[in-house]
């Protein structure tokens, strides 16, 4: 798995060359234009994608995982898991704009589930640790996961409590210098390889968005059970666990920042996540759009192309269009959030638009395809399935609409 030649392309061409020869390096995003370093980042991990990821996923597909350690390393060597993350700590130090850069450019994976798997790594699992995390726990957990030594997964979703996360029921008990944890999590992206997990849990009887902490969870602790690997739908060859906690131990100073503030600090990082999602489906939408062209050339129906019927070629104009709406309206958002502006409002749109143009796309272009689409053989299906989960995952397209209604002054603010 390892990238041939050039000490993993220089570390990204010796972070990007020096950003930009100390001139600093912003997100180039003006005008609808990239910086030169956003080119050459993209070119980098293009070329990991097309020579140790994309030739294996159908494999990973069929076995329902891919080796997440291995891939995470090449990713990690590479810089690309530490993109916008602190130099001291391994990281690039690049800002957010280029955590963009390369969720859109992963899209470029023949499937849904390992930039999603990246983004659990990259933008979910790290953003507390990073900003909030004492030193001690930033060298003991984000180090490795920056360099693809460890495998991180994000301990919130439980059974009752998936968008609704001041519902959650798992609990931190504080006896002494440790907390004793128990409860349970579900639908946890790499839960079944990861060796850490970043948990939510409530660590006393407060008010819901006050009560809670997170917490560094060493995954070969005594009592952490994983008990199954979820069989999904779509972005098969992602694991998903549900997971138990049976009395599990942990060091008091495991904990990210403030006891009470883990609502706080997950709901901070909620735009940046929904942010990724919308930026890892962009290419991926483009590609089933090509690729359905291409098919419906050589498909004939009555005589002629399929292509060439003005009901197809039309909606798949109309499907370009809304996809390349979508980036525009991601673009803005992440100007304005580089800015320092609150786009609570335009990344809850950018979520919620997302998961509706994928639909569209993934539907409307299988339906181009014919009974060829209703296969396995062809992505058009694989996507179709994988991305069915972004209205649901990372926020629902009703969670989506209530937020917007409320920036609105439609609803009241809780």
């Amino acid at each position: 798995m390892a990238l041939r030649g050039g000490r993993r392309c220089l570390r990204v061409l010796l972070v990007l060359r020096g950003a930009a020869l100390g001139r600093g390096v912003s997100s180039g995003r003006r005008d609808g234009g990239e910086a030169p370093q956003h080119h050459e980042l993209r070119a980098v991990l293009r070329k990991i994608i097309d020579k140790e990821i994309n030739p294996f996923v159908d494999k990973w597909e069929e076995e329902g995982q891919f080796p997440a350690h291995k891939v995470f390393k090449t990713l990690g060597q590479a810089g690309f898991l530490g993109v916008d993350k602190p130099k001291e700590y391994g990281g690039m130090g690049l800002d957010f704009s280029y955590r963009m850069a390369v969720a859109e450019e992963l899209g470029h994976i023949r499937c849904g589930a390992i930039p999603m798997a990246v983004g659990v790594q990259l933008g979910m699992a790290t953003p507390a640790l990073t900003r909030f995390g004492s030193d001690e726990l930033k060298k003991e957990f984000l180090v490795p996961t920056i360099a693809g030594d460890f495998v991180a997964c994000l301990g919130i979703s439980e059974a009752g409590a998936g968008s609704d996360v001041a519902s959650i029921k798992t609990t931190a008990v504080r006896k002494g210098n440790e907390y004793i944890i128990n409860g349970g999590k579900t639908w946890t992206t790499s839960g079944c390889q990861a060796d850490w997990m970043c948990l939510l849990a409530n660590t006393s009887e407060g008010p819901p968005h006050r009560n809670k902490s997170l917490i560094c969870l060493p995954m070969n602790l005594p009592g952490v059970h994983v008990a199954k690997k979820i069989d999904k739908l779509g972005m098969r060859s992602s694991d998903t666990a549900q997971i138990f906690f049976e009395d599990v131990r942990v060091p008091s100073k495991n904990v990210i920042g403030e006891e009470g503030k883990g609502f706080t600090y997950q709901m901070l990082q909620f735009q940046e996540e929904r942010l990724w999602a919308v930026a890892s489906v962009l290419v991926s939408l483009e590609t089933v759009i090509q690729e359905t062209v291409e098919y419906g050339r050589q498909r004939q129906a009555f005589g002629r192309p399929v292509l060439h019927n003005q009901a197809v070629h039309f909606r798949l104009a109309e499907l370009a269009t809304e996809v390349e709406l979508l980036r525009s309206l991601l673009y803005r958002t992440v100007d304005l959030y580089l800015e320092g502006n609150d786009v609570t409002k335009f990344a809850s749109m950018a979520k919620l638009k997302a998961g509706r143009v994928s639909r569209e796309v993934t539907d409307s272009c299988l339906q181009f395809w014919g009974g060829m689409g209703f296969t396995n053989e062809v992505l058009v299906s694989r996507f179709y399935r994988d991305m069915r989960l972004l209205s649901i995952g990372g926020g629902t397209d009703e969670t989506m609409l209530s937020i917007i209604c409320k920036h609105m002054e439609i609803l009241p603010s809780k």
